[in-house]
């Protein structure tokens, strides 16, 4: 892009504060909570990743764009965050998988980018008074009504008591094969038979349910809303817990019945981010809204049970507060950022459950074995 001495982006943020740059991708206005991430690579899964749903992501990462994009490494069809920030504007790609740049594919997906920011500060700003509310705008003339969008990003609800799952799951159960990226082949299909496992999605990963696949598992995707009595009629040997968007409070409202309906039954249950909030309240602890939040590929999570520390990628603004976890249900995973809670377990049960993306997509592979340490309870109850 040429650069342009006229603005063609504007960021407002809800207590008055407004950046400028340079728009990318498709124009319009959005409006929702700004977040950072400080993953160095993945902006494209970042942004088709369901759990950024009602999310501005500004990358601390410079390079943003200069591999393009490929449908490979979309997360889910469509890109689910609101818009992009980042600090240079997106380069030619320079990559062999690369089949459409950054700026095309956003403007064909109707997401907004701006480059151009100083997104240290804007991180620091974030860090400092937590995730704001804001309205981005592109617009190619570069006329802004500024109090409007300030009003816009005062005006947003928020995500407190929203319930995201239900706008970003199937629409209707399927099947899944396919397992994790390999060369020379990309991806296979998985064959024979599998472990059975019904996956409940408030926002899956393709890579989560790949990882299932890779782990195994002969998985079959049902939507958030479904019962108990319908996860059940399937007779499974295991059930996940998906990733996803909002407030765990608000989609617990239907989620925490079926899940203690399933808890009923021996059977293992693995969960992941919005799963493992949704399992820490059907066992009664409660979740917060967390200031920042933790977005990034980078956050070093330790093991109680082992000692050992990983270095895990993880997108959640809530988080389930340790202190309210119940007698039986142990804390197995505390990020060293915080001491946040990272994961938990049943005592003497194979259910358990963890804050973080062990997929790692983007992100490091510390943790996959945990897809395996639920294959492998799924492999010890069938035997």
């Amino acid at each position: 892009m040429e650069p342009q001495s006229k603005p063609t982006a504007c960021l407002a943020l809800a207590d008055g504060t407004v950046f400028y740059g340079r728009g990318f991708g498709a124009t319009g206005e959005t409006v929702a909570e700004l977040v950072f991430n400080t993953a160095m690579t993945g902006y494209q899964e970042v942004m088709t990743d369901p759990s950024y749903a009602g999310q501005i992501v500004t990358f601390t990462f410079p390079h943003i764009g200069n591999v393009g994009t490929t449908a490979e490494d979309d997360e889910t069809a469509d890109p689910v965050a609101a818009g992009m920030v980042v600090k240079w504007d997106p380069t030619e790609p320079s990559n062999w998988r690369a089949t459409e740049t950054l700026n095309e594919w956003l403007r064909l997906k109707g997401r907004i980018g701006i480059g151009g920011l100083d997104t240290r500060r804007l991180t620091r700003a974030i860090r400092q008074q937590g995730a704001p509310h804001a309205a981005l705008a592109h617009d190619p003339d570069g006329n802004f009504d500024v109090p409007a969008l300030v009003a816009r990003a005062k005006a947003w609800a928020g995500l407190v008591g929203l319930d995201l799952a239900r706008d970003v799951t199937c629409a209707q159960s399927y099947r899944w094969d396919e397992m994790r990226w390999a060369w020379p082949d990309g991806f296979k299909k998985r064959e024979g038979e599998g472990l059975r496992v019904v996956a409940i999605d408030y926002g899956a990963k393709r890579n989560i349910l790949r990882c299932l696949a890779s782990a195994g598992c002969d998985v079959t995707v049902l939507p958030a809303t479904a019962t108990a009595e319908e996860v059940l009629a399937l007779n499974p040997e295991g059930v996940f817990l998906s990733n996803g968007p909002g407030d765990p409070a608000a989609t617990g409202e239907y989620a925490v019945p079926a899940i203690k309906g399933i808890l009923e039954r021996d059977i293992p249950v693995f969960g992941i981010c919005l799963g493992h909030q949704m399992l820490a309240l059907a066992l009664g602890a409660q979740t917060v809204k967390m200031s920042h939040g933790h977005h990034g590929a980078n956050h070093p999570v330790k093991d109680n049970e082992t000692g050992k520390v990983e270095i895990t990628s993880m997108n959640h603004g809530f988080t389930v507060d340790s202190q309210t976890l119940p007698a039986g249900v142990s804390e197995t995973h505390v990020s060293l950022f915080d001491g946040s809670n990272c994961g938990i377990r049943m005592d003497g049960r194979p259910v358990f459950s963890v804050q973080y993306h062990p997929e790692a997509s983007p992100g490091p592979q510390d943790s996959y074995h945990l897809f395996e340490r639920f294959a492998e309870a799924m492999k010890t109850r069938r035997a």
